[in-house]
């Protein structure tokens, strides 16, 4: 699993309703390493950086909004990372192979052009909204 080393590390804390889903899910489907936990949290090593789930019980609330993005409805709130393109394909094959479904299939936006990038939305069993990214060239992120 790769790891960042050059960017700053984030922290995000988010709720989900059954740790041992969460554990499931993090941990087993998307091969996530266990940190510290208690019996109502869990931190996970999220590609280098902190996820926390913690369990707010019956807490999912809808999302707050959805936008259209090339003819899909994209969910928000999302948060995700931008993967090299070998690993972003071989978690879309973990996802497939652990039974998640994708709220948007991995799909290849902006061929040819600047920005050019794979994209891909599933959710956690919580309902947390997750899209991942790789760009064939990430000097192009933010390329217009």
């Amino acid at each position: 699993m790769m790891t960042v080393t050059n960017r700053p590390g984030f922290h995000l804390a988010i709720p989900v309703d059954d740790l041992e889903r969460a554990r499931a899910f993090y941990g087993g489907v998307l091969g996530l390493a266990e940190g510290r936990s208690a019996d109502v949290w869990v931190d996970w090593n999220f590609y280098g950086h902190q996820l926390v789930t913690h369990v707010v019980p019956a807490a999912r609330q809808a999302d707050a909004g959805r936008n259209p993005v090339d003819g899909h409805d994209v969910p928000v709130p999302h948060f995700g990372l931008i993967l090299p393109i070998d690993d972003f394909h071989a978690l879309a094959d973990r996802i497939r192979a652990g039974g998640a479904e994708f709220v948007i299939e991995p799909y290849l936006r902006f061929a040819g052009e600047p920005g050019e990038q794979w994209t891909m939305f599933f959710r956690d069993p919580a309902g947390n909204a997750l899209e991942f990214k790789a760009f064939r060239d990430e000097s192009q992120i933010f390329a217009k």
